[in-house]
């Protein structure tokens, strides 16, 4: 029987918690239809559950529709409609429209008075929409302490009614110090970061006026580089007389070795045949942001391929650097060919390069022969300019390089035995990953790749085919002297370590040597495993003509590991 009594009694306690914790509506209205319809196209908080948060949503109102210029509104009335239902009326009145804001004096004789881009009237004062003063005002403050006046304040006085859609005020700026420099700049982390880069790629120096806002931008640059990163943002230490700017950076180990190994049946011989290439990049190692890389690459048509290129950034802390580039090439016993070339070049940006240079071209013919003309001996010069774009994704592990552009144009002379001829080259080479969302990409990458002149020789034309060019077909089997290619892939991750992917290819090129032009093609699929040694690819392609039907036994398989140390 207590037990009873004592359930009765926490039902009546529920059912009466339940009554008092009725939900409470509100509507808010202006004073008339037109202040009605403002209002209803405002946001605010309908259902409460107290009386004390349906007043304070109110009030919220109020101070919420004053930057729109209401700034006179007031509650008129309150009312409850019901046991659960509250009307509030609040009275709009007159909409401020602008701020006549008067300029004294000493702001005109401030440093950054030009920065701040006023245009003041003729009566000293600059007007400003109400509904965008406070936007304004930060603005401005902002400008201020990006000139060096980190600790300035700008505030309005005098605040008054001017007429019924105006008020007038007057601005006073507060700089309670001198102009502020950088006096010091300390690396914390990576102390041996290269001095050019901290002046020339990212421009801050000392002696320059201090504006965190910029120096925030400017160390975004550290991430398109690929040696070193930023481990939290920029710090400053402020003292009565000076001021010291803190970078904290981490090196990164950017070398890396990079290979693959091709193998594909000989439709002679039925035997398995072997080709492939070794690529090294020493980056960074002597802390001057220098970059080495050297090339091997020897195919199943006997040719060796051998290319030498180093890079010397920001010479003696000048904004211009140097890249000289050796490259051989040997054709079994037909020719050979050494290419030197010297650029110096200047980086505009973080992601920008243009470069000014000259190559030279010797080849000779290593048969001896004058039965063809194919293969001769020639020189040329040809003076180049060159752009060069990349930006890295250095969040991404798995594909670092987001965009890369490579545009060079060269021109001059091939000099014979027989004949001088003006020759001129265009090589472009541009990739970019389309990230649709964290799982699913697009690869896009083209080739074109064209020479100029009134007659061409074999040991001078391009070379292709393979993994670097089109797929599906032997590596560096075809020459042309007018070429576009054009390599896609659908990439899908797996996880942050396995890529699936697929490749289609086409290519158009042109050989006017052998009065040869195709079109060719490239299909097939793989995938990618990120793992302590590096990135490993494994491709299976099948290429084939415009007239040819598919053939399995065409099929290259390719695999490649880039390994970073």
């Amino acid at each position: 029987m207590k037990f009873k009594s004592h359930l009765l009694t926490l039902l009546l306690i529920f059912a009466f918690n339940i009554s008092w914790s009725q939900e409470l509506k509100l509507s808010i209205i202006g004073n008339n239809k037109e202040q009605t319809t403002f209002i209803t196209k405002q946001n605010y908080l309908k259902s409460h559950l107290t009386i004390q948060s349906l007043n304070d949503e109110i009030r919220n109102f109020q101070e919420k529709i004053k930057p729109l210029g209401y700034i006179n509104n007031s509650l008129k009335d309150l009312s409850k409609q019901n046991d659960s239902n509250y009307v509030a009326v609040i009275d709009l009145k007159n909409k401020i429209d602008n701020i006549h804001i008067y300029l004294s004096n000493d702001i005109k004789k401030k440093s950054f008075y030009q920065k701040l881009n006023l245009n003041e009237t003729a009566a000293n004062q600059i007007i400003i929409p109400f509904e965008n003063l406070e936007n304004k005002l930060i603005k401005l403050n902002k400008i201020i302490s990006n000139s060096g006046y980190p600790f300035s304040s700008l505030k309005l006085i005098d605040i008054k009614q001017k007429d019924q859609k105006s008020l007038s005020a007057k601005m006073i700026i507060e700089t309670i110090e001198e102009e502020r420099t950088i006096n010091k700049v300390v690396i914390k982390g990576y102390e041996k970061f290269p001095k050019s880069y901290l002046k020339r790629y990212l421009k801050i120096n000392p002696n320059k006026v201090f504006s965190i806002e910029s120096i925030n931008n400017k160390t975004k640059a550290i991430n398109n580089l690929s040696f070193a990163r930023q481990t939290k943002s920029p710090e400053t230490l402020f003292t009565k007389d000076s001021t010291h700017l803190y970078l904290y950076l981490e090196k990164l180990t950017s070398n890396n070795f990079d290979g693959f190994i091709g193998f594909t049946t000989n439709e002679n011989t039925n035997k398995i045949e072997f080709n492939g290439y070794l690529n090294l990049v020493l980056n960074n190692n002597l802390n001057y942001g220098e970059t080495l890389m050297l090339n091997y690459k020897s195919d199943e048509n006997e040719q060796k391929h051998f290319n030498l290129n180093t890079t010397l950034p920001y010479l003696f802390g000048s904004p211009i650097g140097i890249d000289a580039n050796l490259q051989l090439l040997k054709k079994d016993s037909s020719f050979i060919s050494t290419k030197q070339r010297a650029s110096l070049f200047y980086q505009a940006n973080a992601t920008s390069r243009f470069y000014a240079g000259i190559e030279n071209t010797i080849s000779s013919d290593l048969s001896n022969s004058n039965q063809t003309t194919n293969v001769i001996d020639y020189n040329s010069n040809l003076y180049t300019l060159r752009y060069e774009y990349l930006k890295r994704q250095s969040e991404e592990k798995l594909f670092q390089i987001k965009s890369y552009l490579n545009i060079e144009l060269g021109t001059g002379k091939r000099k014979t035995s027989y004949i001088d001829d003006n020759q001129s080259r265009v090589d472009i080479n541009a990739n970019h990953i389309f990230n649709l969302n964290k799982k699913n990409s697009i690869y896009i990458k083209g080739i074109i790749q064209i020479i100029t002149s009134n007659n061409y020789y074999e040991n001078e034309l391009f070379r292709f085919g393979g993994i670097n060019s089109i797929r599906g077909f032997t590596e560096n089997s075809l020459t042309a002297n007018n070429l576009a290619i054009l390599n896609t892939e659908y990439r899908y991750k797996l996880s942050n370590s396995i890529f699936v992917n697929s490749v289609i290819d086409i290519a158009k090129f042109k050989n006017d040597l052998i009065y040869q032009e195709e079109n060719l093609y490239g299909f097939g699929f793989g995938f990618g495993l990120l793992t302590k040694s590096g990135l490993l690819r494994f491709i299976y392609a099948n290429g084939k003509t415009k007239e040819e039907t598919v053939k399995f036994s065409n099929s290259k398989i390719h695999l490649s590991l880039t390994a970073n140390f």
